[in-house]
């Protein structure tokens, strides 16, 4: 499935180029906003995709906290469940923002194994609109990734990127924490 892939604590992480809302795994992960009532970039393409009942199921579930991470159904999507996590608006490093990302992958793949959900993709939080400095976000996911996986029944764990930059952060990534 990956461009390229890896091994670690018993479940496969891999780093594609592709359109997250194309890929039929057991839940992808959506870069919401606070309302998860949809917004722009993969949280737009997301609830498109979805459809309508997307919109009226986050509505029940009344937002979602920077670094927390909330679930629903795929609905029209080839994937079965989103995962919502809401990560920070990068405002120079010096307010938590490393900590809150780590949240957001950690609380997701947390959301994940309690759901028994085998294989999840992320995108590259928050590195659009929120400004998250691209490589060291990419640092974060990979270090969380490797060790919340662990002891879970995740055995799949994808890092979909929007383009060869993003991927090339997360090769970076790889390649610094190994």
């Amino acid at each position: 499935m990956g461009a390229s892939a890896r091994i670690e604590n018993g479940a496969e992480l891999s780093i594609i180029v592709a359109d997250i809302t194309t890929l039929a795994l057991d839940a992808i992960v959506n870069a919401a906003n606070s309302s998860l009532l949809g917004g722009g970039g993969v949280d737009g393409a997301i609830h498109r995709k979805a459809g309508p009942r997307l919109a009226e199921e986050c509505r029940m579930l009344h937002g979602c906290k920077t670094g927390e991470a909330k679930i629903t159904a795929g609905y029209n999507l080839p994937a079965r469940h989103i995962i919502h996590t809401v990560g920070p608006v990068w405002q120079g490093g010096d307010k938590g923002e490393p900590a809150l990302l780590e949240r957001c992958y950690r609380n997701s793949i947390t959301l994940a194994a309690r759901h028994n959900l085998r294989s999840l993709a992320f995108p590259a939080i928050p590195t659009g609109i929120y400004r998250f400095p691209a490589a060291l976000a990419a640092r974060i996911a990979v270090e969380t990734t490797r060790r919340a996986v662990a002891d879970t029944p995740i055995d799949s764990v994808v890092f979909c990127c929007f383009d060869a930059a993003s991927a090339g952060h997360y090769d970076a990534a790889f390649a610094e924490t190994n």
